[in-house]
């Protein structure tokens, strides 16, 4: 990361300001869908993602790439989506194999009352953390490629 330039650095904290947001995005409705509505946690994680992935859209449109409002909107939104999406199918398997471990863990530690309140959050936190940088820099060469790096 030191060898990007000033500018890509400002724009990758930036990215990091529009992650946290998409965090809170990614949590919130999962923690909302999961436990008040009953939906199953690995839907319910793809359906926070799809959320949290408009959310970080929205930001990078207006703050991150401004540079880029000029170009075709629709392109730069599908192709945004599909970096998101082939983030999902890493992701997915990242999320399952984290909450096993995480179960595992937590009801080693004899916490087996907030098993998934944990474990669910602690493989989510996997998960966006491996997709962090898979986000950034997919984006930033191929949908945001025509943005130049000053």
């Amino acid at each position: 990361m030191r060898s990007l330039p000033p500018k890509e650095l400002q724009r990758f904290g930036k990215f990091l300001v529009v992650g946290a947001v998409g965090f809170i995005v990614d949590f919130g409705s999962f923690n909302v869908i999961y436990h008040f509505f009953g939906v199953r946690e690995v839907i319910a994680q793809a359906i926070s993602f799809s959320l949290a992935t408009l959310s970080n859209f929205l930001w990078n449109y207006l703050w991150i790439y401004p540079e880029a409002r000029n170009s075709n909107q629709t392109r730069k939104s599908l192709q945004f989506i599909f970096v998101s999406v082939v983030g999902l199918v890493i992701g997915v398997p990242i999320f399952s194999g984290a909450l096993f471990v995480a179960r595992i863990a937590v009801n080693g530690l004899g916490l087996g009352g907030l098993t998934f309140n944990i474990a669910g959050n602690a493989a989510l936190v996997c998960r966006v953390f491996v997709l962090l940088f898979w986000n950034f820099f997919a984006n930033r060469k191929w949908t945001y490629g025509e943005v130049p790096v000053t």
